[in-house]
């Protein structure tokens, strides 16, 4: 009997062991994506006009609303019914099992009162710091989801400070006779001295040891809350709502898994200071379809936390699905960083359109991350007047690369270490992009150059071509440009294994600038170079020979 039970035993410790295993090293594609896990509900319906909420735009509701979702939850879950009409509140904190249904006649408007948001210890750009509570809110939660056609408005304009030339004479001659304080050179509005108490400390919202919350309360209006955050829950629903006007960012979802976004709308002023549109930081299984975002800042944005506290954390945001959604005129239409720090991977990103966004695809990073972004599959994305690049890899985020002519080509190189971002393994496929500054800016460090990049069946219709700077294994299949300034289209710097095939372009005066001691293995195939009014050049140590040109 002895022997059977530890067979047995042996028998399911070796079961789980492989489960978790093949869990671990799961490999997605295109006919294999990551499955999204989904919720469920109870059709018990508990309407918040039961719980005395007055739809009046006067009645601060938080309380009736706030015990509607209590009840609903402690019952065994169901539907919070929010009506038709004006429901004025503060902030509202989700519960397991509740789904929180905005009619589409509801308009769900958090107040612009301050002292309705008491300060937390929360998360803001991937780092612990002191937050006011956020209007929407949930921690360790499991099934739980807010949908409807309804509107929830976050109130931004009260929260965010502007500058006066991002508004027009009107619109700022209204804002400052709201109150608040303009700044000593009439160029700025703040909303508070609370806000610029905050401002002029540094490093303001970092929780340090020994402080206490109260410690920050003079400073309490500059920590702007993101509008909606989930932190470590599972099986989250967001869908057919309107999510608008954000203090800081819209949308936060913290280390959760199996997460669902799905026809939803995030509108923000194309002004608006930190107006992200979602970021998903250090989550697993997400899908976003079918949805629409009008951001100040980056619209769909991937994240993993921040320097040394991101790689602590060690958790990946990874195996995404964003597919059929559309981006206008944000920082960037899809974006991963710049806090990556815990790592990125298994993202598929399909069908989607970015109108007036600064950036197309945009990714991000830093000195200092670490993390390693891999495993990205990109296709068949559309674009029109992008500000300045249709396609950015960039590691000198918030900074600028040095060139030759700065360093001499005797820049020092640090070293390596788990501070250092990696970014590998893209593939992006069928990218039609009209109007924008660049097609593609690729920006690696010298210790470690952005690599294994595939990019195929791209038609870009830019002011100018493609930067290649510190590369490795890039390559460019089928590709067309058709820009103005083609002096060089191409420029290649300190990049080795490079390869064109089946490069088309309307006109060139340089098709290829070619720079760096560092530069080798340039391969071009299936391409004519003779359209070109010079095919090559080189410059700065780059050797004629690294240049291989075949048939």
């Amino acid at each position: 009997m002895l022997i059977i039970r530890r067979l047995l035993i042996a028998t399911w410790l070796l079961i789980t062991w492989s489960f978790l295993a093949s869990a671990q090293t799961t490999s997605y594609s295109w006919q294999h994506l990551p499955i999204i896990g989904h919720t469920s509900f109870k059709k018990d319906t508990f309407n918040i006009i039961k719980y005395g909420a007055k739809a009046d735009g006067i009645t601060l509701n938080t309380i009736n609303i706030n015990k509607a979702i209590a009840d609903c939850s402690n019952k065994g879950g169901g539907v919070v019914l929010v009506p038709q009409g004006l429901w004025l509140t503060g902030p509202i904190v989700m519960r397991s099992n509740v789904n929180l249904y905005v009619s589409r006649a509801a308009l769900l408007q958090f107040t612009n009162d301050k002292t309705q948001y008491p300060l937390v210890e929360g998360n803001y750009e991937g780092h612990a710091a002191v937050r006011n509570q956020s209007p929407i809110s949930g921690s360790d939660l499991n099934n739980i989801a807010i949908t409807g056609e309804g509107i929830i408005d976050g109130h931004g304009e009260a929260w965010r400070a502007i500058g006066k030339d991002r508004l027009t004479e009107n619109e700022w001659n209204a804002l400052v006779a709201t109150g608040g304080i303009v700044s000593q050179n009439g160029n700025a509005w703040y909303p508070s001295q609370s806000y610029l108490n905050g401002l002029s400390t540094p490093d303001a919202g970092i929780i340090k040891p020994g402080k206490k919350l109260a410690d920050y309360q003079s400073m309490k209006d500059f920590f702007r809350p993101n509008m909606v955050v989930f932190t470590n829950c599972k099986k989250v629903l967001l869908q057919d709502v309107t999510f608008q006007n954000s203090p800081a960012w819209c949308l936060h979802t913290l280390i959760c898994e199996d997460l669902t976004l799905k026809g939803v709308h995030v509108r923000n002023p194309w002004n608006a200071q930190n107006g992200d549109g979602i970021d998903v930081e250090s989550c697993k299984n997400v899908l976003i379809e079918g949805s629409t975002f009008e951001t100040g800042d980056d619209g769909i944005c991937i994240k993993s936390g921040r320097d040394e506290e991101g790689r602590k954390r060690g958790k990946p945001t990874e195996n995404v699905i964003v597919r059929n959604d559309v981006v206008y005129r944000a920082h960037g239409g899809f974006v991963i960083g710049s806090e990556m720090s815990g790592g990125a991977r298994n993202i598929f990103v399909s069908d989607c359109t970015f109108i007036g966004t600064d950036v197309g695809l945009r990714f991000k990073t830093t000195r200092g991350r670490g993390g390693v972004v891999e495993n990205i599959y990109i296709k068949n994305i559309n674009m029109r007047n992008i500000v300045t690049d249709a396609i950015l890899f960039d590691m000198y985020y918030m900074g600028k690369s040095p060139g030759e002519a700065e360093t001499g080509g005797t820049e020092t190189i640090p070293p390596v270490t788990e501070a250092t971002p990696q970014f590998r393994d893209f593939y992006v496929d069928n990218v039609v992009c009209i109007g924008a500054e660049k097609g593609l800016q690729v920006r690696g460090l010298p210790e470690m150059n952005i690599k294994d990049i595939y990019l195929s069946n791209l038609i870009l219709k830019t002011n100018k071509g493609a930067d290649i700077i510190e590369g490795s294994n890039i390559n460019l299949k089928n590709v067309y440009f058709d820009c103005k300034d083609t002096s060089p289209l191409i420029n290649i710097a300190n990049s080795n294994n490079i390869s064109f095939d089946h490069v088309a372009y309307s006109n060139a005066q340089l098709l290829f600038s070619v720079s760096g001691k560092k530069t080798t293995q340039i391969k071009v195939s299936h391409t004519d170079t003779s359209k070109a009014v010079e095919a090559t050049s080189f410059k700065s140590g780059a050797d004629s020979n690294s240049f291989i040109k075949t048939n």
